[in-house]
């Protein structure tokens, strides 16, 4: 009876040591899941939780958040340190940098369109030149029969009725690519307005959205309005958008393959950061977007969480880019910006 219950003993005891080396990758993964909070532009939001849905596929251990806000409440977070990667269409100016206690890397991450949207129920094609549109924007042009309107469009029946602008309500990094290109094409415009995430508008008949989904929401309800929304919010509302004259003198469409041929002659610099006033081909209203990481952390765990998050969106995740309609970063750029990553993050 001594020896059936030593037995069962060794036998339990060895179950229980068995189960527990089984089952310890488990333990060990639950110990180092990590969960990264990011905060920032609209822009490359519906992208940005692709990535999260699909980086898991790979490290089942990272847990992705992040929340659309804008890209000056993305510079801001980062610069308090309240979240572990910020997001901005706009990238960071010196003294912001200068700001960020524990250092800062822009991450170029996607680039694409800005699609001028509007409202205009009889109206298809619509066609805004290079001295149009920043006069609608600049108040020069208040009236959808203007003259310089119906010049771009002959044989249209443009409607006499008021242009209501719909502008970003929080400061934005699709406000800033917005602007900077038509400071670029408008001394008038430059002087007035200028290129900013958060302009002081001196519009009639002004309405305010807050992110891409505010101003998309307002537009799709407000015959007459004309706004500005990144292209993915233009395609999922269902909006219309405007041939834009760019520098050729060509009326192009937003498109993947517009925004592709704007940057395509991008050169980034060593701090990879870029501003694209007047594109030389292709859609003229094109900007970037970047990822605003830390250098330093308060822990390896969470600055190795980083880096493997980093690595897989410049990796694994550019396949997605194309799917929503972001152009993707250059196989070159992105493992020049790896090698600062992994070299730099501590």
């Amino acid at each position: 009876m001594n020896f059936s219950t030593t037995v069962l003993h060794r036998v339990f005891t060895a179950s229980v040591v068995t189960s527990a080396v089984a089952l310890s990758p488990i333990f060990t993964a639950i110990a180092q899941a990590e969960t990264l909070n990011g905060a920032g532009a609209t822009f490359p939001a519906p992208l940005y939780e692709r990535y999260a849905r699909e980086v898991k596929k790979k490290h089942p251990e990272l847990k992705i958040n992040y929340q659309g806000i804008g890209s000056s409440g993305g510079i801001r977070q980062i610069t308090a340190g309240t979240v572990d990667f910020g997001g901005s269409d706009a990238a960071m100016k010196d003294e912001e940098i200068a700001k960020v206690k524990n250092g800062v890397i822009l991450v170029p991450t996607a680039g694409g369109a800005v699609s001028v949207v509007y409202n205009l129920p009889n109206v298809n094609g619509l066609k805004l030149s290079r001295t149009t549109l920043p006069a609608i924007f600049s108040g020069q042009i208040t009236n959808w029969n203007d003259a310089k309107i119906k010049a771009d469009n002959p044989g249209v029946n443009l409607p006499n009725q008021p242009i209501k602008s719909v502008v970003r309500a929080d400061g934005s990094g699709t406000t800033f690519i917005f602007t900077n290109h038509l400071s670029s094409v408008s001394p008038y415009f430059k002087g007035r307005i200028g290129a900013n995430t958060s302009p002081k508008w001196t519009l009639p008949n002004v309405l305010k959205g807050k992110g891409n989904p505010g101003v998309a929401a307002l537009v799709a309800r407000t015959p007459g309005s004309i706004g500005y929304v990144e292209y993915a919010y233009a395609n999922q509302n269902k909006l219309k958008s405007a041939l834009l004259q760019n520098k050729k003198g060509e009326f192009i469409a937003p498109s993947l393959q517009s925004a592709n041929a704007a940057l395509s002659s991008v050169t980034f610099p060593n701090n990879y950061r870029v501003f694209v006033g007047d594109p030389g081909q292709g859609y003229p209203i094109v900007g970037l977007t970047w990822m605003m990481i830390n250098k330093q952390y308060d822990n390896a765990a969470k600055a190795n969480a980083v880096k493997k998050w980093i690595n897989w969106v410049l990796k694994d995740g550019q396949q997605y880019n194309d799917d929503l309609n972001y152009t993707k970063i250059p196989a070159d750029v992105s493992n020049r910006v790896l090698q600062t990553v992994n070299s730099t993050v501590k």
